[in-house]
C-alpha cells in the first residue's frame, strides 16, 4: 500500500524532471520514459499518474503558471504603492526560480509547441491577461486607462523579449540587469504619461 502523499510527490517529481529534460533538450522531443528516469520512476508509474506525455506536459505548464502565481501574490502582498506592485511583477518574473535556464527553455518550448496545441495556446493566455491585468491595476493607479494598456503591453513585450534573449545565450542579460532593464522602460513611460491626482494612488 502506498505512503500516504507519495503519489503527489511521485507527480511533483515527474514535473520536475520534466522541466529538466526539457530545457536540456530544447524541445518537445522527449518520451515519458526519459521522463520518469530522470525522476527515478519507471515509465509505467508515470504513465500511471499521467495517462500519456500530451498530459504530462499539460501538467508541467500548469505548475510552472502555478507557481508563477503563487510568487507573484507573495510578492505583492509586500507592494505598499502601485509603484512597487510593478516592481514586485518585474522581480517575480525574474526571480532564480523562474529565470533558471531549465524553466525559460520549457517556457519557450511550449510557446512553439502552442502552434499545434489548443490546450496549451489556452494556458499561454491565460498567462498573458494575468501579467497584463496585473500590470494595469498597478498603472491605472498611476495614469489614465489608456496610457496604463499601452505601458503594460510594452512591458509584457520587453518581459517575453528578454526570456527569448536568454534562452538563445547570445548576449542575454542575466536578471539584475533584465530587471533594471525593464524598471527603466516604466520609469520613462510613466514620466511621460499623464498623473492622476495623488488621492487615486493609495
Amino acid at each position: 500500500m502506498p505512503k500516504v502523499g507519495m503519489e503527489e510527490l511521485r507527480r511533483k517529481d515527474l514535473i520536475s524532471a520534466a522541466i529538466q529534460t526539457i530545457g536540456e533538450r530544447g524541445s518537445l522531443d522527449v518520451t515519458v520514459a526519459q521522463i520518469a528516469r530522470k525522476a527515478g520512476v519507471s515509465a509505467a508509474l508515470a504513465h500511471h499518474y499521467f495517462g500519456g506525455k500530451d498530459q504530462l506536459l499539460l501538467a508541467t505548464m500548469r505548475h510552472l503558471l502555478s507557481e508563477l502565481g503563487s510568487d507573484l501574490r507573495l510578492a505583492l502582498q509586500a507592494a505598499d504603492s502601485p509603484r512597487t506592485r510593478l516592481s514586485a511583477i518585474i522581480s517575480v518574473n525574474f526571480s532564480a526560480s523562474q529565470f533558471a535556464h531549465e524553466t525559460i527553455a520549457a517556457w519557450l518550448t511550449f510557446y512553439a509547441h502552442a502552434q499545434q496545441s489548443l490546450e496549451m495556446r489556452r494556458l499561454l493566455r491565460v498567462y498573458a491577461r494575468r501579467l497584463h491585468s496585473n500590470l494595469c491595476f498597478a498603472l491605472e493607479q498611476l495614469t489614465d486607462k489608456q496610457t496604463a494598456q499601452h505601458i503594460a503591453e510594452g512591458t509584457g513585450a520587453l518581459i517575453d523579449g528578454l526570456y527569448i534573449r536568454h534562452a538563445l545565450g547570445a548576449d542575454a542579460p542575466e536578471a539584475p540587469k533584465a530587471i533594471a532593464l525593464v524598471e527603466d522602460y516604466i520609469t520613462v513611460q510613466l514620466a511621460r504619461a499623464p498623473s492622476k491626482p495623488s488621492r487615486n494612488r493609495h
